[in-house]
């Protein structure tokens, strides 16, 4: 059983890539998370107990970690939490380790750019000529964004970047126009 949390806090150190045993991508990084409080008698802020989280981002989301974090940054990650015992000949302790299922910059201390990657699914499809089966039944993909063709013809330019559909994921600029 695992517990959902979700945690604000700083990198420690740049992510590192690691791979299931299938060769799926893994982010795993150290993330810092400290208590921090104003002290009215002193009239400044106290930095009280830290906690330190090992996180893994796994697939998709991993790739896009890799590409956007680095030491230093502050995120908000939610996932999973799991508690580890573990124990060498010198001591013992307990890990806390957190499987992400959404990893974030902190933007109360900076900007953020976003910039969609291709689903692998799109790219590989697109390349051999055949549509996905959602564009070729004339069914939703929930994922779609609105107005974009599923699929780009073998040779031609793609706006995104991908040449003919033969790429690896690639990652696109998404406009200033905010909708709210």
């Amino acid at each position: 059983m695992s517990d959902h949390i979700t945690l604000v806090g700083n990198i420690i150190g740049d992510p590192e890539e690691r791979a299931t045993r299938g060769g799926e991508p893994i982010a795993a990084f150290r993330l810092a998370v400290s208590e921090r409080r104003f002290d009215r008698e002193r009239g400044q802020w106290i930095d009280g107990h830290t906690n330190y989280y090992a996180v893994s981002v796994f697939g998709e989301l991993g790739r896009n970690a890799l590409a956007s974090l680095r030491k230093g940054e502050r995120v908000i990650v939610a996932g999973r939490l799991r508690l580890r015992e573990w124990e060498t000949d010198a001591k013992r302790g307990v890990s806390a380790d957190v499987t992400a299922d959404a990893v974030g910059h902190d933007l109360r201390w900076g900007a953020s750019t976003f910039r969609r990657s291709v689903r692998r699914d799109d790219t590989a499809t697109a390349g051999s000529g055949e549509a996905s089966s959602a564009s070729s039944e004339g069914g939703d993909d929930a994922w779609a964004v609105p107005g974009e063709s599923p699929s780009v013809p073998a040779g031609a330019p793609d706006p995104d970047g991908v040449e003919g559909g033969k790429s690896t994921p690639a990652l696109v600029e998404v406009g200033d126009a905010t909708p709210f």
